[in-house]
């Protein structure tokens, strides 16, 4: 009686297996669509998108980035866009199929409310762009494998907030930062690394830039540092650009050498030619003021002193000093002419004056030198009948003005 028990219930076990195998063969058979195959996979009875995969450990998340485009429009904000494809990549047990099925993959993208994601969010200094836009999708793909690999696609604009070192600027390369973190689920459930170890981003074949020139990207773990929120598993991103020097060269530098050069042209006018060097010291200074505030009104705004600063500052000093210099001799040649020196219109008093100068001093310069070449020509020559007139001639020479009175 109690072996024939035995074998009835071993009987029945091996039925319902039969049974359940016959089902699951036909859930994943041949003639099945991908539809009716992610219907059963994700059945409340057998699927619950609320608790994790049930793997061995801790639960691994594959990252990797794909950068789309690159923008500045807004540069005096210090802000950049980022577009780009972020993919991770994860295990899930509960969602692996027969190998009765033809597809490879199953494509979940409309499934992705039911299915268990990821709670990625992104710490960043800046704002999502265009996060809800129709047109262009956020989720792109969720591919489900046969063996439960789910890999997961998505797309995000990013407006990042960057650090420049204002006080060199347009000289300085700003650094861009945005890092990825489980919003939930700490360190010990949940680790994301970077997928094949990458340590730079991936750059699209048709990766677009308007005004962002990045020379430098890195992808690394984030710092480990104490944290208010607990200890999560934290993936950085570093981007670091730099601007387009030749833009400033064009726009500000070479204005300004242009502007200072040309308040030099009254060094080299009459000192009398009022009108011409007004004109040229006046137009010079207010268009280097035009010039100089219609740029500056596009350049951060900030309190300490920049590179700018310094420059617009010594261009306007020498601007300033040239038309100082001006009034300087336009008063000094009107003012403390000489008495023995008549001025003509045209003339300039420097070098009307210089003559005179020149006479003065090669008088005092010549005349000692002339006396003693007349001396020494004089002893290696004496003439007993002249020696008279000789002396006499030397006294002149030495003493002009003894003889004249």
């Amino acid at each position: 009686m109690g072996w024939s028990c035995v074998v009835a219930r071993a009987v029945a076990w091996f039925l319902m297996l039969t049974r359940v195998s016959a089902l699951t063969s036909d859930i994943f058979a041949a003639g099945k669509s991908d539809k009716e195959i992610l219907d059963n996979l994700l059945k409340n009875s057998r699927y619950d998108k609320r608790l994790l995969p049930p793997v061995d450990g801790v639960l691994t998340v594959n990252v990797s980035v794909l950068l789309l485009s690159l923008a500045s429009p807004d540069e005096s904000s210090l802000k950049y866009e980022v577009e780009f494809l972020l993919q991770q990549q994860w295990y899930d047990p509960r969602l692996r199929y027969s190998n009765q099925s033809q597809y490879d993959y199953l494509n979940a993208i409309h499934h992705h409310e039911d299915i268990w994601l990821p709670d990625t969010y992104f710490i960043m200094h800046g704002d999502f762009k265009n996060a809800q836009d129709p047109i262009i999708p956020m989720h792109f793909a969720l591919r489900i494998y046969r063996n439960g690999t789910i890999n997961y696609l998505m797309r995000r604009h990013l407006i990042l907030s960057c650090q420049g070192r204002l006080n060199i600027f347009p000289f300085d390369d700003p650094l861009c930062s945005f890092a990825l973190e489980s919003i939930s689920y700490e360190q010990s459930a949940i680790t994301y690394v970077w997928k094949n170890d990458e340590d730079t981003l991936r750059k699209s074949p048709s990766l677009t830039t308007l005004n962002a020139y990045l020379i430098q990207n890195q992808t690394i773990p984030c710092p480990i540092k104490a944290s208010w929120r607990g200890n999560y598993s934290c993936l950085k991103v570093d981007l670091i650009f730099t601007r387009d020097r030749s833009f400033y060269f064009t726009t500000v530098f070479i204005p300004g050498i242009i502007l200072v050069t040309s308040s030099f042209i009254t060094f080299w006018l009459e000192w009398n030619a009022v009108p011409a060097r007004v004109m040229i010291g006046v137009t010079t200074m207010l268009n280097f003021f035009t010039t100089s505030n219609g740029f500056r009104s596009t350049l951060p705004v900030v309190s300490n002193l920049t590179a700018m600063n310094v420059w617009d500052g010594v261009c306007m000093c020498f601007i300033y000093a040239s038309l100082l210099e001006f009034v300087c001799v336009n008063y000094v040649g009107r003012k403390r002419p000489l008495h023995n020196v008549v001025y003509r219109p045209g003339e300039n008093p420097v070098t009307q004056r210089l003559p005179a100068v020149l006479s003065r001093i090669g008088i005092i310069l010549a005349s000692p030198l002339e006396a003693m070449a007349f001396l020494h020509w004089a002893t290696d020559t004496p003439q007993p009948e002249t020696s008279g007139a000789v002396s006499d001639v030397t006294d002149q020479t030495i003493c002009p003005h003894h003889h004249m009175t």
